[in-house]
């Protein structure tokens, strides 16, 4: 088979790192050459990055609509990029209201388009799977419970599991982080992921000052922040003078893992920390129209992706106007000073990694996008079903 090629797009962080570890598989197993929107981990990957995610990188209804501009030009240099190189497939990860649009235009170029770790529909506008049928020619999700909803809609649909389960681990026992970066062995650890987006830390950060402060006044503890990076040093400078911190930058899975309770901003985080059996408060907050406009639309009872994996609440969920440094303190000192709660809450976190399918998911979806590369685009329908 001639080496192909293929567009590969990310539009966050979490994307990039999900689409440079497929791009790996899929060269091993093509040699395809790949170009389209991602970062550093993609660039690494040897993905001729064309469009940086940066630019597009937005989370929420008001806030996309100020980074109108910036998703335009992303989308048009995609779409001309594709149009001059002739991609044989092009792969995209989550980030719907983008990738739904691209798929569209690049369906219209003859491009059959693959949908690398599905988004959340069944929790978010479940209507939209109906576009995912239309546009495209193979869906991969990464939750059992996602491979019917997308199968009862006639997607083409193949569940490969998380492609986390098997590469997340602490790195440093918990004796070398501390004595790496100076914290006491007699003290608590609390964990904050404060999130990675410019906007995510503006919402959140006065509030997990102020919270960290009052847990800090009610018993003896000591704090690491794992930040994006770029972010440490703004961290370290706006946090509370009073408050033992530390800043961490690609340390935080060692962070989550030694820690006694985390404070954990909403997304990707959740479930590394699953993996990790690190007990947890997870938080979050978008702008007030954001959430008036998408309260509608929600048709989960629950925001967390623990919870949502798991059906229930298995760790709390202070989102939006719950998110208040009282609850998140009462919630974090829980944790901190009942050890049958931490007890009841590792045993849940362990029922969610075990629901998150066995390693491998990588290499599974390389396999199914291998083996479509090989099919006739008029007949694309091979690997659908429950398969």
């Amino acid at each position: 088979m001639h080496a192909p090629k293929i567009l590969l797009s990310a539009g966050e962080a979490s994307g990039d790192m999900y689409a440079a570890r497929l791009a790996a598989a899929l060269k091993a197993r093509t040699g395809a050459a790949m170009f389209g929107m991602g970062g550093d981990q993609m660039r690494g990957a040897g993905v001729d990055v064309v469009t940086d995610y940066s630019e597009v990188s937005v989370l929420g209804i008001t806030e996309i609509l100020s980074h109108l501009p910036q998703l335009v030009r992303a989308m048009r240099r995609l779409v001309e990029m594709a149009r001059a190189r002739r991609p044989e497939l092009a792969i995209v990860t989550d980030f719907p209201g983008f990738h739904l649009r691209l798929a569209r235009k690049l369906k219209r170029l003859g491009v059959r388009n693959v949908y690398y770790i599905c988004p959340q529909f069944w929790a978010w506008r479940p209507w939209r799977v109906r576009i995912v049928q239309r546009r495209f020619a193979l869906a991969l999700c990464i939750f059992p419970f996602e491979e019917k909803f997308f199968g009862d809609a006639g997607v083409p649909v193949k569940f490969i599991g998380h492609p986390l389960v098997g590469s997340v681990a602490s790195s440093l026992s918990r004796a070398e982080f501390f004595a790496k970066h100076s914290l006491s062995k007699s003290l608590p650890l609390v964990t904050i992921l404060p999130g990675s987006r410019s906007s995510e830390l503006a919402r959140h950060l006065s509030i997990l000052r102020e919270a960290c402060v009052k847990i800090h006044n009610a018993m003896p503890v000591q704090f690491v922040v794992a930040a994006a990076p770029g972010w440490s040093e703004i961290l370290r400078k706006s946090w509370a003078r009073e408050l033992k911190l530390s800043t961490v930058e690609g340390e935080t899975y060692d962070a989550l893992a030694h820690a006694n309770a985390s404070i954990v901003s909403s997304g990707t985080a959740t479930v590394e920390a699953a993996l990790l059996g690190a007990p947890m408060v997870v938080v979050y907050r978008v702008t007030p129209l954001t959430a008036l406009l998408a309260k509608p639309l929600v048709r989960t009872k629950q925001f967390g992706m623990v919870n949502l994996i798991a059906g229930r609440e298995v760790v709390p969920e202070l989102i939006q106007k719950d998110f208040t440094p009282g609850k998140v303190a009462e919630q974090t000192l829980r944790l901190l000073q009942d050890p049958a709660a931490v007890s009841a809450m590792r045993t849940d976190l362990a029922e969610v990694r075990r629901r998150l399918g066995p390693p491998g998911a990588v290499e599974r979806a390389a396999d199914a996008i291998a083996t479509l590369l090989t099919e006739s685009p008029r007949n694309p329908d091979k690997l659908s079903g429950n398969a």
